[in-house]
Formats: structure tokens, sequence, C-alpha cells
């Protein structure tokens, strides 16, 4: 344990620190934010306190900052394979920490003669497990749009990290939703009796009105008009 001195607490006066300090708290919990709640979805037992998770990782990190430790966060793959295993209460993760904190204590040898070859290979297989893969055929079919958003957002998260990826994967979303929202359409039926049926598509928003306005004034004059809005 490097416990730290004075001077570095006399740091945290500095800006720069304190922009770390907040770079890594920012980063830390919406990581461990995003795990619990892909972990939500992936067990019918209860959801997570996120007031909570984040209460205890603050503590938590606090007391690592005061001993000269890393900080800590919530870890997806972990938290999948507890989950996997039958997980059912928070007492896997304690037990998780207490087999590390054993093995770290007692045979810190043997772990490191473990090849990291090794290690990468189950975490990856664990990562691996976590994509929906026979979900993607059906999702491609109904909404491509979304298909292609995990697609992405699966690639950026292999490629970065974690915070990362679900960071693109949301800014992504975002623009697709804008799109959708201010995407509409109109479509134009003659029906016997003179009858015109104008079918309005999307989402009819303010940015989109003065396209509309324009399509509704092009249609003819001298015939009843029925605008269908369903």
């Amino acid at each position: 344990i490097d416990l730290p001195g004075a001077a570095e607490f006399g740091s945290l006066a500095n800006v720069a620190v304190i922009g770390t300090v907040l770079a890594f708290a920012l980063i830390a919990s919406a990581e461990s934010l995003f795990s619990a709640a892909a972990i939500d979805r992936m067990h019918d037992g209860p959801r997570t306190d996120y007031d909570k998770e984040l209460v205890a990782q603050g503590v938590g990190n606090t007391i690592c900052g005061a001993l000269g430790a890393l900080p800590m966060t919530a870890v997806i793959v972990r938290s999948a394979a507890n989950v996997q295993a039958g997980a059912t209460t928070a007492l896997s993760r304690v037990a998780h920490g207490l087999w590390l904190l054993l093995f770290a204590a007692l045979l810190p040898a043997a772990i490191g003669i473990i090849p990291l070859a090794s290690l990468a290979g189950i975490l990856v297989h664990a990562g691996c497990k976590l994509v929906p893969v026979k979900e993607f055929g059906p999702l491609w079919r109904e909404h491509r749009g979304e298909a292609v958003l995990l697609a992405v957002t699966t690639l950026a998260i292999v490629v970065t990290n974690l915070f990362e990826g679900v960071v693109l994967g949301l800014l992504l979303a975002v623009v697709k939703s804008a799109w959708e929202t201010s995407h509409v359409q109109l479509s134009t039926h003659s029906l016997t009796g003179g009858r015109v049926v104008v079918t309005l598509t999307g989402n009819a928003t303010f940015l989109r009105l003065p396209r509309i306005l324009e399509q509704l004034e092009k249609l003819p004059q001298d015939q009843p008009i029925e605008l269908d809005l369903t």
C-alpha cells in the first residue's frame, strides 16, 4: 500500500488534477451504469439501485485513492459471468472479491504463471456471449437501422472500450431518432367519385411543415380531399 502524502493531497488544488479526477469519476460512473443496465436485462431478479451503486462506488474509490490503489468500476464481462453461472444476489460480487483477495494474498506466484493470452481468451469468450447473434437476423429483416446500430456499437466496443463504444452507439441512436422524427412522406390516391386521399406517414414536426404545406398546395382545388393521418 502506497499511502499518499501531504504533497499528493496538496495537488488537489491543481485545476488539471481536479479535471482528471472528474473525468475518472464520470467515466467510471457511466461504465458502471451501462453495465448495470445491461445486466438487468439478462435476468428477472431484483433491479439495480443506481443511486446505491454510485454511492458505493464513490466510497470505494475514495478509499482506494486514500490507500494509493487504482480506481474501481463495474465490469460487464464479470457481471455477465456471474449471471450466466446462476448468481441471483449481490453475494456473488462479494464472493468474487474475496476469491481475488485470497488468490492475491496466498497464491501470488500461481497467478503470475497464468498466461495473459489465456485470460484474454476467457474475456473474449465471455464478451462474445453477450452479443445477441441469433437475434441479429430477425432484427435485420424488421429494423435494419437498429441492426446497423447494434453492429457498429459492438464493433466500437471491441476496438475501443465499453464507455467509448456505448457513447458512439448513443450518438448514432440520437442521429437516427432525429432523422426518423423529422422524416415525413405524403402520398396521394385518387378514388372513384373524384375524391383524393392524402396519406401522411412519419412524424410531422415543425421542421417538415413547409414541405407538407408545399405538397398540400399542389393538390387539385376542385376535388374533395380526405386527409389520412392514421
